[in-house]
C-alpha cells in the first residue's frame, strides 16, 4: 500500500469479518521492510549530522549558555556561574577546565535537555563534538521515530519512509540536531510522545474489541480498558516539558486527544454510552498517565538542584531526602516564579529575532555562526552556520496543512485531526508571547516540524491514491512525488554549505542567501 484513501466513518463502512478488524486495520506489507526501510533512512540521517560534527571549532550561538551549563551538571549538580572567558578556556584548555566561578547560576530553562547534553560531554569530554554528540543522536534518532510513526498512521512503508526522508533533510533540523542548543530535544520528546499515543490508538482499540467480543457491553459503558502506551507517552511529554516549558501545550493538547479517541473507539465499536463509558473507565487512567506522571517526570529532572546545596536559591540541604525534598518544594516555586517573570518580560532587542506569523515563510533565520576565514581559493571567503528550515519543505507545508484542514472538515479522518493539532501546539501559543513583543527566535518552531512534515506525506498519500486506484492515477501521483523528493533532495544540497559551516567564496556564500533578510 503506497496511498491513503479517507477513513470511512461506521455509518459508510462495511463491516469486516471481525470487531478488532474494525477498528485497527492490520499493517500491511512485509514487517521485516517495515524496519529495514526507515532504518536506511536514519542511517542516511545520522551520517549528514555526524560528519565533521566537531566544526566549527567554536563555541556556537547558545552553545555559550547549555555547553557550560551541561558540564555544571556533571560537575555540581547544578547550573554554575562561570568566568568571564570561559568560552575561550573551553577550546584552549579542554581537559584541564578552569571555567566555574563561585555560586550558582540563575537560567531560564529546567535541566532534561542539559542533562543529556552532558552525556556526550562526559562520553567523548569538554569539545564541540562531546557537547553536540547528544543534539546528533536525538537528532537522528527522531528521524527513525517520525517514519515509524508516519507508516502506522498511514500503513504504508513507503511513505513512512518519506517521512523520515524528508525530516533528514530540513535544514533547521540538520542544524539544531548539529548545535548544544535545547529544541531538537524539545522536539524529540514530543515526537516520541506522540509515537506512544499513537501505538497507544492501535493498541487500545484492539484490546477494547477483544474484550467486547468475549464479554459484550453488559453496562452500556462497555469494558475497561487500560492504555499502557500512555505512561510512556507521560513520561516523554514530561521530559519534553523538563526541557523547554513549550510541552505543556502538548500534555494538554495530546491529553485531551486521548480522551476524544477513547470516545471514538467506543462508538465505532457499538457501546451504548461511549461518553458516559470513557469518563467513568478511561479518564482518571488516563490523567494519571499523561499529567500526575509528567509532573513527576518533571519534577525528577531538577533532582541534582533539589539534593544539591549552592544552586541558585537552593539554600542548605537537609541530610534526611525525604526532608530535603520537601524543604526544596516551596524554593523551587520561587525560582519557577523568577523563571516565569524573565520569559514573559524578555523585550530585548535582538538582530536575530522573528515573529511566530513570519516562521513559515523563513523570513528571518538565525545565524548561528559567521566568520570569513581564507582557503577557499577567492578573495574573501565565508563560513556561516545558518539555521533555516528547507524552504521546498516549509513553503509547501503551508499548502498541506490547508488541504489536510480542508480533508478533516469533509472526512474527520483522524490522521488529518492529529497532524494539525500537533502543528498548532507548537505554533499558536507563540502568538500571544509575539504580540506581546517577547523576543523569540525562528528555531523555537522545531516541535512543529515533525507534523509539518506529516502533513505534506498525508498529502503526497492523497496524491498517489489507495492501491485500488486507476493505474494512470497512481502513475501520475508517483511521478509528481518522486519529482516533488528530488527538489527537496537538490534544495537541501544548495545549501548544505551554509547548513554545515563549510568554508566557501564569499560570492557562493551571498548567491544562497536568497533574501535580504537572511543575511
Amino acid at each position: 500500500m503506497t496511498g491513503i484513501e479517507p477513513e470511512a466513518r461506521p455509518e459508510q463502512r462495511r463491516r469486516p469479518p471481525s470487531l478488532r478488524q474494525w477498528l485497527t486495520p492490520g499493517m500491511p506489507g512485509n514487517k521485516l521492510m517495515g524496519w529495514l526501510g526507515p532504518l536506511a533512512v536514519t542511517i542516511f540521517a545520522g551520517v549528514l549530522r555526524f560528519w565533521n560534527l566537531g566544526k566549527p571549532r567554536a563555541v556556537i550561538f547558545d552553545e555559550t549558555y547549555y555547553a557550560k551549563d551541561a558540564y555544571a551538571l556533571l560537575k555540581f549538580g547544578y547550573e554554575h556561574n562561570t568566568v568571564k572567558d570561559a568560552d575561550k578556556f573551553l577550546l584552549q584548555d579542554p581537559q584541564n577546565l578552569h571555567i566555574f566561578s563561585p555560586g550558582g547560576s540563575f537560567i531560564a530553562h529546567p535541566p532534561a535537555g542539559k542533562w543529556i547534553i552532558a552525556i556526550g560531554e562526559w562520553l567523548f569530554g569538554m569539545t564541540p563534538f562531546g557537547w553536540r554528540f547528544s543534539a546528533a543522536l536525538i537528532g537522528t534518532l527522531s528521524v527513525l521515530i517520525l517514519a515509524r510513526v508516519a507508516r502506522r498512521m498511514t500503513r504504508s512503508t513507503l511513505l513512512g519512509m518519506a517521512a523520515g526522508l524528508l525530516l533528514a533533510l530540513d535544514g533547521m533540523h540538520l542544524v539544531t540536531s548539529r548545535t548544544a542548543i535545547l529544541d531538537v530535544f524539545v522536539m524529540f520528546w514530543i515526537l516520541a510522545g506522540f509515537a506512544c499515543i499513537v501505538i497507544d490508538r492501535d493498541v487500545s482499540r484492539a484490546r477494547l474489541a477483544r474484550k467486547i467480543a468475549e464479554r459484550g457491553d453488559d453496562d452500556g459503558f462497555g469494558p475497561f480498558v487500560m492504555h499502557w502506551w500512555l505512561i510512556p507517552a507521560g513520561l516523554c511529554l514530561g521530559t519534553a516539558t523538563a526541557t523547554k516549558w513549550t510541552g505543556l501545550y502538548y500534555i494538554a493538547a495530546f491529553g485531551a486527544l486521548t480522551f476524544v479517541w477513547s470516545i471514538g473507539a467506543r462508538r465505532a465499536a457499538g457501546v451504548q454510552r461511549p461518553y458516559a463509558g470513557a469518563l467513568a473507565l478511561e479518564a482518571i487512567p488516563a490523567f494519571l498517565s499523561m499529567v500526575v506522571l509528567s509532573v513527576i517526570t518533571y519534577v525528577a529532572w531538577w533532582s541534582g538542584w533539589i539534593f544539591n546545596a549552592g544552586g541558585w536559591g537552593r539554600g542548605n540541604v537537609a541530610s534526611n531526602p525525604v526532608t530535603a525534598f520537601f524543604q526544596a518544594m516551596p524554593r523551587l516555586w520561587d525560582y519557577h516564579k523568577q523563571m516565569w517573570h524573565f520569559h514573559t518580560t524578555l523585550t530585548v532587542k535582538h538582530d536575530y529575532q522573528s515573529w511566530p506569523w513570519n516562521w513559515l515563510v523563513l523570513k528571518r533565520p538565525v545565524a548561528f555562526y559567521y566568520t570569513q576565514p581564507s582557503g577557499c581559493g577567492a578573495p574573501t571567503c565565508s563560513r556561516e552556520v545558518l539555521d533555516i528550515g528547507t524552504p521546498a519543505i516549509w513553503w509547501v507545508s503551508i499548502i498541506t496543512m490547508l488541504v489536510l484542514a480542508a480533508w478533516w472538515l469533509v472526512h474527520r479522518d483522524w490522521r488529518a485531526g492529529v497532524t494539525l493539532l500537533g502543528f498548532l501546539a507548537g505554533w499558536v501559543p507563540w502568538f500571544y508571547y509575539g504580540l506581546n513583543h517577547r523576543t523569540m527566535f525562528l528555531f523555537y518552531a522545531t516541535p512543529m516540524l515533525p507534523f509539518m512534515v506529516l502533513s505534506i506525506v498525508l498529502v503526497i498519500g492523497l496524491i498517489i491514491g489507495p492501491a485500488t486506484a486507476l493505474p494512470a492515477r497512481r502513475v501520475f501521483g508517483s511521478a509528481i512525488t518522486g519529482a516533488y523528493v528530488l527538489t527537496v533532495l537538490a534544495n537541501f544540497y544548495y545549501l548544505y554549505p551554509v547548513l554545515a559551516g563549510q568554508i566557501v567564496s564569499y560570492d557562493s556564500w551571498h548567491a544562497r542567501m536568497w533574501f535580504s533578510s537572511w543575511i
